[in-house]
């Protein structure tokens, strides 16, 4: 069973807010400085949310036995949805059954236990909702240990609301103090077990450094995939590197980081990393659980934001995701924006997507737009760029043409006797290796 609840004393703070932000910005207008700052904190509409919640609990494994919604002024502070509203829910979960009630907000712990003391099932926020989504898909012992580091992190704070047991005094030799509660008990293994999760992922970390050094020495540039959850990500991944990940329409299907080699147009190398999507109030324990996953996002020159265009809520998605992106202090780097599943979108919407000239339009599925893509990346990076050379060299010299063939483009290629001349465009890093066989070591266009 679902509880959504909505705050109308929140949505009207928001709408006086939004009527200062808005004359605020009609000043600047005036000034030539229009503030489009604001855009990014634009909230999911009511009905959107409620069913992005719904996607989360089948995402979950659950069956959606009812749905109960409430507005109201505030949350009230001892039930979050007032008595006269915990009595029917009371009530329909006894008419269907449900074995588990789920709610669309985070719960204190005296709200927790004050709700379970009155229902015959368990009750579960929306924050241990993702955490459950997370344990059942992470896949690498990293990703476990990251989602069981952020659930202990959740469940410490709320232990005491978890009902009697937890205050009862427990006997024992050895296992703790005389007069030590059961609650401390619980919290003192936790406090255990959390600082030896953060101990093995500072390991994870350290190799994942050690790897990233070795990627290093051989300079690679990352293109990172980030994007709302569910707005096909991993498709678009798989379209690219024909890494065969998993594709899921559920949320959360990707946990665990993956890199791939892919080569551009230009022949030019760069490892493309698919990740975690994001949600709209995303728990900031997974935020900080996560960061080992997330470093990729962090070390990336570019970030490819992909966005789901057929959904109807993409521009709130969009600032949900740039929220997030905000906080892990990456908005600044290159952002090139994706329109994903362009073959989902109703034919009277393509022309106007169409023009937006700052995204790309692609379909991972049908695998359409994407050397467009390929040729936007290019174009993006920094790192490594791309130049062109003269060639002369002997023939004998097979392995440095093989080596030049495979990682740049080759032009005007002729032999003479023992010697064969080309000229060559591609990454300087390639290039500059063999620059003893630069003719005349003279730089034709250095860059493009």
């Amino acid at each position: 069973m679902l509880v959504v609840v909505e705050f109308t004393g929140e949505l009207r703070k928001r709408k006086l807010s939004a009527a200062a932000r808005l004359a605020r910005n009609a000043a600047a207008v005036v000034a030539g400085e229009e503030d489009l700052s604001d855009h990014a904190a634009s909230a999911l509409d009511f009905d959107a949310g409620l069913t992005e919640f719904e996607e989360l609990a089948r995402s979950a494994g659950a069956t959606i036995a009812a749905t109960l919604v409430q507005r109201r002024q505030k949350p009230d502070p001892s039930s979050l949805v007032g008595q006269g509203k915990l009595d029917e829910i009371v009530e329909v979960v006894t008419s269907t059954n449900a074995s588990l009630v789920l709610f669309d907000h985070d719960l204190t712990p005296s709200q927790l236990r004050n709700i379970e003391s009155r229902l015959p099932c368990h009750v579960i926020d929306r924050s241990q909702l993702i955490l459950d989504i997370f344990a059942r898909h992470a896949r690498t012992r990293e990703g476990h240990l990251q989602v069981e580091l952020a659930q202990l992190e959740y469940q410490l704070p709320r232990l005491a609301g978890r009902g009697r047991a937890m205050s009862q005094l427990g006997g024992g030799i050895g296992t703790r103090g005389p007069g030590e509660t059961q609650l401390e008990t619980d919290r003192r293994k936790i406090n255990l077990r959390i600082a030896l999760i953060k101990s093995q992922l500072d390991n994870v970390r350290r190799i994942r450094h050690q790897q990233r050094q070795r990627r290093e020495a051989v300079p690679v540039p990352v293109v990172a995939l980030v994007g709302y959850t569910n707005a096909g990500k991993s498709t678009l991944f798989n379209a690219l590197t024909e890494a065969g990940v998993l594709e899921s329409a559920r949320m959360f299907a990707t946990l665990d980081s993956k890199l791939r080699q892919l080569q551009l147009p230009s022949r030019r190398k760069v490892l493309l990393s698919d990740t975690v999507g994001f949600i709209r109030n995303l728990p900031h324990t997974l935020v900080t659980s996560f960061r080992a996953t997330l470093e990729e996002v962090e070390r990336a020159e570019i970030l490819l934001h992909v966005q789901d265009a057929a959904s109807t809520i993409r521009e709130e998605q969009k600032a949900q995701v740039e929220t997030v992106l905000a906080e892990l202090e990456v908005s600044t780097k290159t952002v090139i924006q994706v329109l994903n599943k362009m073959d989902l979108v109703p034919p009277h919407e393509l022309a106007e997507l169409s023009r937006d000239r700052e995204a790309i339009a692609v379909s991972s599925l049908l695998r359409t737009g994407l050397e467009k893509l390929l040729v936007a990346i290019d174009a993006a990076l920094v790192v490594d760029p791309l130049v062109e050379f003269n060639f002369r060299l002997p023939q004998s010299e097979g392995s440095v043409i093989a080596s030049l063939e495979g990682g740049a483009i080759i032009d005007d290629k002729r032999f003479e006797g023992n010697l064969v001349f080309f000229r060559a465009r591609g990454p300087a890093s390639l290039l500059d290796r063999y620059r003893r066989f630069h003719e005349k070591h003279e730089l034709v266009n250095e860059r493009l």
